[in-house]
């Protein structure tokens, strides 16, 4: 919808107000049918279309992305792009058509491949959204009618069941063992059961039982809720509005760069001036000539190649980051990783596996052990790590099969939905239900257990269905030898108060007092494991009347079967990042809904520094000075809500940290929004979160992120590197057009002989620095300050002292081939080389000297600086492929006629190139005694 449709749409104040409007949760049903104007026959099909009208479709808009446009325009932010457009136009006004050309040349090729890869970007998170309409079950006109979810109104009366995405915030009417995952507005990983009735005003939203919330997905049970709000009004429809608010926050990097940009726009305009009045006061150089060598010493300042070096460097990092599953959707933020200390990470589904597995199982008054993690249905069953076979277990493994609802679904292959087929389920299985349920579906499938052939054996005969209240579950079955069977599974203390007898070894014997002792102790041992604990029994003898339609009567005089221990398990690969983040000195703290114990488990297996605890309570009885003083020795933050986590990030940067933040629900958006490096997940992350995020992790993984923090560190080093290369080259540039200025000599080198070696024979090597490997100690440094920028103190340092060296050794070069001779009558070269070289001298021929002694020297200059880096010559085939296309293409400049004529050049001779190798040599063992003067004062970088 565009902005223009929306300004014409109707207030959605025009709604009939009321007091209670702002509580849904805590208002008798009644007075919510009175505010809404409606009942449980819901809405007459024409009010429906009245409301819609009114009121808007049902939708959030932020998930739409920026267009090709604003993506564009981003293009032109920095700077340096201005400078080098203004550079552009006075070349032209000059007349120097060429040179005008090469500058717009690569102000074009830079914002048209920066627009490429983010539109590419943008398109990639558009791909991630589901395609599909989303279709809705309301009650109009007193019959049930399907619609597009987006024609909801306030009001409607909507259905829900198994698998379904609530359309709609709405208000219980009716609920059946109704359980919702509520994981993407809550951050809870563990579903909440529903329950229709009234509850306190001040109850957070989490805990809102009677309650449906918008994109939020049905786990189990069906329902039946009266709309009270859709579309931007709806929980999580506030939350994307809040953030179209919120600006784009710019990188350190995006930061520098922008002001590295107005300092050489600075600079050149100061050095301009101060020749340009020298020129004219000290000489009597024309006017004209003089303002040709302003506009010579500006285009030497400008590093043209800076930018496209820069851009093509962060979106070949941003690819490699693509192939091991990053989608990067801001080009500078590849850098910005590389600053990264605090990574604030999600539990569910990026260290652990979001797939609850049995640990461990209590049978025969013993405890196995289960292998295996997840969906796979390979395990054994171990005591004391010895296999066991599987009849030790399998009466409890039966009952947590038979006593389950999770089905087994379809699976989508590439695009078309197929059913699985039979005997292929390790294969292409799809589980469809609650979590816990299908762990113990799973665990039954690695004793041997078919659902189907167990289905057809033990047929279903009534069920008693769990609820929060009786936090257990009954199904009755018909066993092979005919005899009614009822089977329990629930929380163990609900369990065990309705058992008298415990299984063992097969024989049926009293449960005593001090077994139950037992059990409850191991029950304990098991959650202090942060182990979710369901306790299971049986009853061989039911009576007929609770065959058919079984109630709370069947659950009496129950036999003990034991008890299964379920986690959702860290995933394997999770440790060694996690340890290789910590080595890097990157914190990592965990931010989850889950319990306290729970967490600190989880903390435990992945390797977390201290698995120090908050939770959510806690944190909101500390004030900011507090948290601020325990922030960072603080692992694991529990329990907590969308508001805690935006307060920790805000805490931790105000303390200097750069933080990356990841997140997948709409609560986390304005977490992500806000952190330095917004991380959102792309398998379950929603549409906000993508939209808010500067990362998208195509596989919610946490190693992943470790892989994207050691991509940027080595992009940072790579950029560092060629800004170090380009920036040196240019300094020598315009100290040695300076230099030759002030001593009357002219011209040293043309514009567009600087032009060529900017962008060509510096610009190819330095795009390919964009691909170094890394460095052998990448992660095991420090992260670096957020205050230290790319251009460091030793930077500036090699800036300055390149640049006299280039001038000490290229200017005598300059004035033996201009001059021939430095005493009258006497030949230098001559004297110095044994022989009289034979050729004629003028300013074409010393100014080639100067040209192809730059493209020499920066040959030079390339390795020295990835040696410091630990880098060999041929560490990269590419970069030595682009010195040998560079050296090539200044062969041809030389010796083609098209090449001298464009570029006023003279061919060089042998003796001519002895001279540069002589002045190359002298260059590097400068370079290197000043190097050794660095390492006492500077850090290697």
């Amino acid at each position: 919808m565009s902005q223009s449709e929306r300004d014409q749409e109707p207030a959605r104040s025009d709604r009939p107000e009321s007091a209670t409007e702002s509580e849904w949760h805590s208002q008798p049903l009644e007075a919510v049918y009175a505010t809404l104007e409606t009942s449980e026959e819901g809405l007459d099909p024409s009010e429906a279309r009245t409301r819609l009208e009114r009121e808007g479709a049902n939708e959030i808009e932020a998930g739409e992305g920026i267009t090709p446009l604003q993506i564009l325009l981003e293009q032109y932010k920095t700077a340096l792009i201005w400078v080098l457009i203004v550079a552009a136009a006075v070349m032209a006004a000059v007349g120097h058509t060429i040179d005008a050309a090469v500058i717009a040349g690569v102000v074009i090729f830079i914002t048209v491949f920066g627009f490429l890869q983010d539109y590419r970007a943008e398109q990639s998170i558009q791909a991630l959204k589901e395609m599909s309409t989303t279709y809705a079950l309301v009650r109009r006109g007193g019959e049930k009618t399907e619609i597009d979810a987006r024609k909801v109104v306030p009001g409607d009366v909507i259905f829900v069941e198994s698998g379904d995405i609530v359309p709609a915030d709405a208000r219980l009417i009716e609920e059946s063992n109704l359980r919702v995952d509520e994981a993407a507005l809550t951050g809870e990983s563990v579903g909440v059961s529903k329950e229709v009735g009234e509850v306190d005003e001040e109850t957070s939203l989490a805990e809102r039982e009677n309650s449906l919330y918008k994109d939020t997905v049905v786990e189990r049970g069906s329902g039946t809720a009266v709309v009270v709000e859709t579309g931007p009004e709806t929980e999580i429809g506030q939350i994307a509005t809040a953030l179209e608010g919120a600006e784009e926050r710019d990188t350190p990097f995006q930061a520098e760069m922008d002001r590295l940009g107005k300092l050489i726009a600075l600079g050149v305009i100061g050095v301009v001036s101060i020749i340009a009045i020298t020129e004219l006061v000290i000489g009597d150089t024309p006017a004209l000539q003089v303002f040709l060598t302003a506009v010579g010493i500006a285009v030497s300042a400008v590093p043209e190649g800076l930018p496209a070096v820069v851009t093509l460097s962060l979106a070949l990092g941003a690819r490699r980051m693509a192939e091991k599953n990053a989608l990067v959707r801001r080009l500078p933020i590849v850098e910005a990783l590389g600053s990264v200390d605090v990574v604030c990470t999600d539990k569910t589904g990026t260290l652990t596996e979001e797939e609850m597995t049995v640990q461990r199982i209590v049978a025969n008054r013993e405890t196995y052990d289960v292998t295996g993690t997840g969906f796979d249905v390979d395990g054994e069953f171990r005591r004391n790590g010895e296999p066991v076979d599987v009849d030790r277990v399998a009466e409890v493994l039966r009952c947590g099969m038979l006593c389950n609802n999770v089905d087994l679904g379809t699976r989508e292959r590439d695009g078309d939905t197929e059913p699985t087929e039979e005997g292929s389920e390790e294969r292409e299985r799809t589980y469809l239900g609650d979590p816990t349920e299908i762990a113990l579906f799973v665990a039954a499938q690695k004793a041997g257990f078919d659902h189907r052939e167990l289905a057809d054996e033990y047929p279903r005969l009534g069920e008693v269905e769990f609820t929060s209240a009786r936090k257990r579950m009954t199904t009755v079955h018909e066993t092979p030898g005919g005899e009614p069977t009822a089977y329990m599974k629930g929380a163990p203390e609900t369990v065990l108060e309705r058992c008298d007898r415990e299984l063992v070894d097969g024989e049926i014997v009293e449960l005593t007092d001090d077994r139950r002792r037992a059990i409850e102790g191991r029950t304990e041992e098991f959650g202090e494991d942060a182990l979710r604990v369901m306790g299971f029994a049986y009853r061989p003898d039911v009576p007929d009347a609770q065959t058919r339609e079984p109630d709370e009567d069947v659950e009496r005089e129950m036999v003990f079967l034991g008890l299964q221990g379920m986690l959702d398990p860290p995933r394997p690969e999770v440790p060694n990042a996690l340890a290789g983040c910590l080595d890097a000195g990157i914190n990592v703290v965990m931010i989850t809904g889950d319990n306290a114990v729970t967490a600190r488990a989880v903390g435990e297996d992945v390797g977390l520094r201290s698995t120090t605890v908050i939770t959510g309570p806690e944190l909101e009885g500390m004030s900011d000075d507090e948290l601020r003083d325990v922030v960072d020795d603080v692992d694991i933050f529990a329990r907590t809500s969308p508001d805690h986590k935006t307060r920790i990030l805000q805490t931790l940067q105000g303390k200097g940290h750069t933080v990356a933040m990841t997140g997948d629900g709409v609560n986390d958006a304005p977490a992500v929004k806000n952190a330095d490096v917004g991380v959102a997940m792309g398998i379950r992350g929603t549409d906000v979160t993508e939209q808010a995020s500067d990362i998208v992790l195509l596989d919610d993984n946490f190693a992943t992120i470790r892989d994207a923090v050691e991509g940027g560190r080595r992009i940072f080093d790579n950029v560092r590197k060629f800004v170090n290369y380009l920036l040196s080259g240019n300094g020598g540039e315009v100290t040695m057009i300076f230099t030759g200025t002030l001593a009357g000599l002219g011209l040293v080198i043309t514009p567009i002989q600087v032009l060529w070696i900017n962008v060509v024979t510096d610009g190819i090597p330095a795009l390919t620095m964009g691909v170094d490997p890394a460095a052998e100690d990448v992660m095991d440094r420090d992260p670096r300050p957020p205050e230290e920028g790319v251009i460091t103190e030793r930077i500036v340092t090699s800036i300055v002292g390149i640049a006299i060296f280039m001038t000490i050794c290229l200017l005598p070069l300059f004035t033996l081939n201009y001059f021939g001779e430095l005493i009258p009558g006497y030949d230098v070269t001559g004297a110095l080389l044994g022989w009289s070289p034979g050729y004629e001298v003028g300013r074409d021929l010393a100014q080639t000297m100067v040209f192809t002694g730059f493209v020499v020297f920066e040959i030079v200059r390339i390795q020295a600086i990835r040696y410091r880096y630990g880098l060999g010559l041929f560490s990269n085939r590419w970069l030595v492929l682009a010195v040998a296309v560079a050296v090539t293409l200044q062969l041809l400049v030389l010796y083609t006629s098209t090449g001298q004529l464009l570029f006023d050049v003279e061919p060089l001779q042998f003796v001519h190139w002895l001279q540069i190798g002589l002045a190359a040599v002298a260059f590097a063992l400068l370079m290197a005694i000043f190097v050794k003067v660095q390492d006492r004062y500077f850090e290697r970088y």
